[in-house]
């Protein structure tokens, strides 16, 4: 009777032992945060990677009552800011706000400084972003199926702009080379800003950017803005064709996303996740949609599939065109 009443005692302990273990790090979820987060954008002020992260910062730090504070870290093609972020203390107060380019830099380097699906946590998919084909204004060509046959008839002569080296833009403008079976010259560029500049003076002839970096230029009658490459017209710009009503499957996004360090404890990535998707239902919603972003709440399993199933796609048009690093 000892015995059982004994077991019973070391079972009970057992489990209040347990308990107990648990309680710590859902207790520190629910205090998190309390102190100001680091929102690490590893490129410089302007695009819209940080037009889109300093709106997320912002709600963020409404809904959480503590400031989410936005640093930008540029150089390497965004790896030395991601570098930072990956070997920051997992504690929930730096992370890494980032685009597509998080997945796909490294993929152009010989010793990449991090491993971006090992050392990073996801948690949430913020927002996909459609490209826009842009080209000078005073070029003859109003479509994409004018585009393909200038550059046809008119081989090695059109020339794209390259914002930087394996992002979204250079990945689509590839894609877009070879579906439509033509040639043209590609030409690197330090950001999306000098390549604006370039293409409304006409040293270059077209660039492929996400739609907000080329919105006012369009609005401004600056340059032309031929197609998207998002899979139905963008509603802001019923006027704009898709690349797949010329070139049928033809899709890509540029899109952003939130990380922290590799160990940050899964209760406290889950309470972001849940913050990001509650921020993505309000007004900033409405916001991001006029900017010709597309919004996809989902959960962190969401975002870890999108992202191995994206570095895949990306993986396979680097390799079938060649790409290398600078």
């Amino acid at each position: 009777m000892q015995r059982k009443t004994f077991i019973r005692h070391g079972l009970a302990c057992a489990l209040a032992l347990a308990g107990l273990s648990v309680l710590p790090a859902t207790a520190l979820a629910q205090s998190y945060p309390s102190k100001p987060v680091r929102v690490i954008i590893p490129f410089p002020p302007g695009g819209t990677l940080d037009t889109v992260g300093r709106q997320l910062a912002q709600k963020l730090s409404e809904q959480m009552g503590q400031p989410f504070v936005v640093e930008n870290r540029a150089g390497g093609n965004g790896t030395i800011g991601a570098d930072a972020v990956a070997k920051s203390p997992a504690d929930g107060y730096t992370l890494l706000f980032n685009a597509s380019t998080l997945t796909t830099s490294t993929l152009l380097l010989k010793t990449p400084p991090y491993d971006a699906a090992k050392d990073f946590q996801p948690i949430a998919l913020v927002a996909k972003a459609p490209l826009a084909v842009s080209i000078n204004k005073n070029l003859p060509i109003k479509d994409i199926k004018e585009l393909l046959a200038y550059a046809k008839a008119n081989p090695g002569k059109l020339s794209f702009a390259i914002g930087s080296n394996a992002s979204a833009g250079h990945l689509s403008t590839e894609l877009l080379k070879r579906a439509g079976g033509v040639s043209y010259l590609t030409v690197p560029y330090k950001g999306s800003g000098p390549a604006y500049q370039d293409l409304i003076g006409g040293q270059i002839d077209g660039f492929v950017d996400p739609i907000l970096g080329s919105m006012q230029y369009y609005k401004g009658g600056m340059l032309k803005m031929i197609a998207v490459t998002s899979k139905a017209r963008v509603p802001t710009l019923p006027e704009v064709p898709t690349v797949g009503e010329t070139i049928p499957g033809y899709e890509f996004y540029s899109w952003y996303g939130l990380w922290g360090p590799a160990k940050l404890p899964m209760d406290m990535a889950r309470r972001l996740n849940e913050e990001v998707n509650k921020a993505l239902a309000t007004d900033m919603r409405d916001r991001l949609v006029q900017q010709g972003l597309l919004l996809e709440p989902g959960s962190i399993d969401d975002f870890a599939r999108f992202q191995r199933e994206d570095t895949a796609r990306s993986m396979k048009i680097i390799a079938d065109g060649g790409i290398r690093g600078e």
